[in-house]
């Protein structure tokens, strides 16, 4: 059986991305330095299950490709796993969540910021962010940057806000899917790229790479979802499609409090 999201089926992309022209980078190689036309963000967000992220490096390395590994604030209790992802050739950032902690409130929201930061450069040197997109809560943590600016931190980017993505073709395993945004609340790209619509499974997207077509890609994972056995797959699957549900209804929850403002 051909399960998807599996860490096999990852080293298949990481195989194709091998065997084709593209050049993987990092987002702050991305935002810093001259961009391969042949190019590939690999940027993995780390919600949970830290040392799945450390395998996905670890078989990354094996290929000697680079990618980016996004960390929630807890991961300041595992320096030692942060490490070994960064030496394994990586990009480690900070994956914040400081508006929904502070429930809005953006000075709470900034003083949060700055702790977290801090904790995080203790451990390496943090160069870019990203937030995290907590479907079920009613704040954008990108509401932090209409109150400061990067500079403040000594930080490149944002790895949303500071990619032009209308000269890159994004793709994220949000809720367990490569294509549309009807199961994704926060984590979502407006673009009008025919692709977006036909890469429905990982093998799709593996032929995409491998055809070689598209200039510049930008590939989302979530470590958590990608499994080693079968039946931590099938978990994965039931678990996913009743989230997929609470997701449409907060969708309509959303719209019909903008609707009501």
């Amino acid at each position: 059986m051909n399960i998807d999201f599996t860490l096999k089926k990852y080293e298949e992309i990481c195989s194709a991305i091998v065997d084709s022209d593209y050049t993987s980078i990092k987002i702050k190689s991305y935002l810093a330095e001259a961009v391969p036309k042949k190019a590939i963000i690999l940027r993995h967000d780390v919600d949970s299950r830290i040392q799945t992220a450390l395998k996905m490096a670890q078989i990354e390395k094996e290929y000697s490709l680079s990618s980016t590994y996004y960390f929630r604030s807890d991961a300041i209790y595992y320096p030692k796993l942060v490490r070994k992802v960064e030496n394994l050739g990586h990009e480690v950032g900070y994956h914040y969540e400081v508006m929904d902690k502070s429930k809005g409130n953006h000075e709470k929201a900034i003083e949060i910021f700055k702790i977290e930061l801090e904790k995080f450069r203790e451990i390496t040197d943090i160069k870019t962010v990203c937030m995290h997109g907590a479907p079920s809560s009613p704040y954008d943590n990108h509401d932090l940057w209409k109150y400061i600016n990067f500079n403040q931190f000594d930080i490149l980017g944002e790895a949303y806000l500071s990619v032009d993505f209308n000269k890159i073709l994004y793709f994220s395993d949000t809720s367990r899917t490569w294509n549309g945004t009807k199961f994704k609340v926060k984590d979502i790209i407006k673009s009008n790229h025919p692709y977006q619509e036909k890469i429905k499974n990982t093998d799709d997207l593996i032929n995409l790479i491998r055809n070689n077509e598209i200039d510049q890609l930008y590939i989302l994972t979530h470590p958590a979802r990608w499994k080693e056995k079968f039946s931590d797959s099938m978990k994965d699957i039931i678990h996913q499609k009743f989230k997929n549900i609470g997701k449409l209804l907060l969708h309509f929850s959303f719209k019909h409090k903008r609707k009501i403002k």
